[in-house]
């Protein structure tokens, strides 16, 4: 299983299980499924409402907690130093653990705001409770901030990330500030029968005897990026994790480069209403 390494030594799964979405008795089964078909990767968020159905699911999986990496996520409404505690807390009691992997500001709500949530999540991982700190949904300008600021820097940035929206120049400042950028929607979500009727990926996918979707996190993947398909189908679940038998060859990597549009979906970082 393919892991990449972040600032601070701690190794994270190349691969995880994205829960967005997921309700319930899916996100507890997904998960169960996903942690005995070899994922070594879980990410929730406060605002999932499934912290607690994702966490009896590792329990019942019998797979050490050790061997987990476990992402939350901080909620737009808690941001804050002592309200961001307090949302830890909660989050960290309803999956009944003793700490997570990683811990992220959820998108981006103002620099005040999230310097205040960072100096909170920076005594937090001081204290040992959280293995890695870091931000979803924040461009270069926001990353710059911070990192101006803080005392320790952020160690991953989850993004939008798929084919039409390659973040290419978010990426590079990542990479160059030892920030591993990781990739949400990498099937570009509700439109996903767009991404798997792409002729170039198919061809591709042909290529290599594999699947649209897996062609598409090797991609993520040899760029350096974790993915985190989201998936409540079994049959979905162990493809996506089937991608560690090939490897795309350098022009291959470039035709998908071709297929960049800046097409993005979900709302941007700056003008976010919720």
């Amino acid at each position: 299983m393919k892991t990449f390494t972040l600032a601070n030594g701690v190794s994270i799964p190349a691969i995880g299980l994205g829960t967005w979405k997921s309700r319930e008795e899916d996100a507890y089964q997904a998960t169960l499924w996903a942690l005995e078909a070899g994922y070594r990767h879980i990410d929730t968020a406060q605002i999932y409402g499934n912290e607690e159905q994702v966490g009896r699911a590792i329990k019942d999986s019998k797979v050490p907690r050790e061997d987990i990496f476990v992402t939350t996520k901080l909620w737009n409404t808690s941001q804050g130093y002592e309200s961001t505690k307090k949302a830890f807390q909660h989050s960290l009691d309803a999956m009944e653990l003793e700490y997570v992997d990683l811990y992220l500001i959820h998108w981006f709500k103002g620099y005040e705001k999230g310097l205040a949530s960072w100096r909170a999540m920076e005594e937090l991982y001081n204290e040992g409770k959280i293995r890695a700190i870091g931000v979803s949904n924040h461009n270069v300008h926001h990353l710059m901030n911070l990192i101006e600021h803080a005392t320790i820097k952020p160690m991953v940035n989850q993004v939008e990330t798929h084919v039409e929206l390659q973040n290419e120049f978010l990426r590079s400042y990542c990479a160059e500030h030892d920030i591993v950028l990781e990739a949400y929607a990498p099937f570009m979500s509700w439109r996903v029968d767009e991404l798997i009727q792409n002729e170039t990926l198919q061809e591709i996918a042909e290529k290599y005897q594999k699947t649209v979707p897996q062609v598409t996190l090797k991609w993520l993947e040899q760029r350096g990026i974790v993915a985190l398909p989201k998936s409540v189908n079994k049959e979905r679940i162990l493809a996506n994790f089937d991608v560690h038998d090939f490897s795309l060859e350098d022009s291959d990597m470039e035709r998908i480069k071709g297929l960049n549009k800046g097409n993005k979906m979900f709302p941007e970082f700056d003008n976010v209403m919720f």
